[in-house]
């Protein structure tokens, strides 16, 4: 068992802490993903884990960090949609020059430490970029469920997953993820490539443990490089990430996306319940209905 020490960084003294680090060790860190009852991102969150990766960034003594939810059933969730999205667009670009929330996801993949998503529950929309930015992700078998859900509602992903998914399951099967927008479980994203492995939900958190602290004991130089020369081998160019940004802004002022929305809102969404819990299969009713 090991013991953490907590922090909980936050843009402003009047701010709820949403996102909080746990140092395990001082080279082993938990980021928690904590806003219930959803986990929805808004514009809150946005800062708040910005601002723990530029603190992660800037500790030479951290080699792993493993990303998990405190909230039940949600890893993190989709956008939120009734906060104001110009308070989210007018954060300022990140170093990468991209808008706040993909500038914090390159710098992710980028930063030399190792991430490690642990997904227990829905990783929608955002939390499944999240998950594609980290290093490393593992899900639980009878808890996890992972999607792009925004086509569904007539939107485009902005947080990189048509510039990722190709990349690391290939161009179909990385179609079938986006254009379905439904819900994929644990054991069906491992066999898509979508996640490392899908493990019984009593093992998840021991083999995550397990890997990260083995991980922590070796040199943070040989780390660093070896992910450096990958991420060379591997990673999409930053263009195409400010890319699907753009698309996805644009997306969401369409009248026709905006009706979608409305009507996910009326029936549920963002609210505890059979939408949220079943988003995809929502989704699938609202198209068929617009198709009547």
């Amino acid at each position: 068992m090991h013991t953490a020490c907590t922090l909980a960084v936050m843009s402003s003294a009047t701010t709820t802490a949403q996102v909080r680090v746990n140092r395990v060790t001082p080279s082993h860190c938990q980021v928690v993903l904590d806003n219930p009852p959803l986990n929805l991102l808004g514009p809150e969150f946005v800062p708040q884990i910005r601002d723990i990766v530029t603190e992660l960034e800037n500790d030479d003594r951290v080699k792993v960090v493993v990303f998990e939810s405190a909230v039940d059933g949600f890893f993190l969730n989709h956008s939120d949609f009734l906060a104001d999205f110009d308070d989210l667009t007018s954060l300022p670009q990140g170093p990468t020059g991209l808008e706040a929330w993909p500038d914090v996801l390159v710098r992710l993949t980028r930063a030399p430490f190792v991430s490690i998503a642990l997904i227990r529950g829905r990783a929608t929309g955002n939390g499944s970029e999240l998950a594609l930015a980290c290093d490393m992700s593992f899900a639980s078998v009878e808890q996890a469920l992972l999607s792009q859900f925004e086509v569904g509602v007539g939107v485009v992903a902005g947080g990189g997953p048509m510039a990722r998914l190709p990349r690391i399951m290939g161009r179909a099967r990385a179609l079938e993820v986006l254009l379905s927008a439904d819900d994929i479980r644990g054991a069906d994203a491992e066999r898509l490539g979508y996640v490392n492995r899908a493990l019984p939900d009593a093992d998840l958190d021991d083999f995550v443990d397990a890997l990260a602290t083995r991980i922590a004991s070796f040199d943070k130089w040989a780390i660093a490089n070896t992910k450096r020369l990958v991420n060379d081998a591997s990673l999409p160019p930053e263009v195409e990430i400010g890319a699907g940004w753009d698309a996805c802004m644009a997306s969401i002022k369409r009248p026709a996306a905006q009706a979608n929305i409305k009507a996910l809102l009326e029936r549920g969404l963002q609210k505890p319940g059979d939408v949220e819990d079943r988003l995809g299969y929502s989704l699938g009713r609202l198209g068929l209905e617009g198709e009547r």
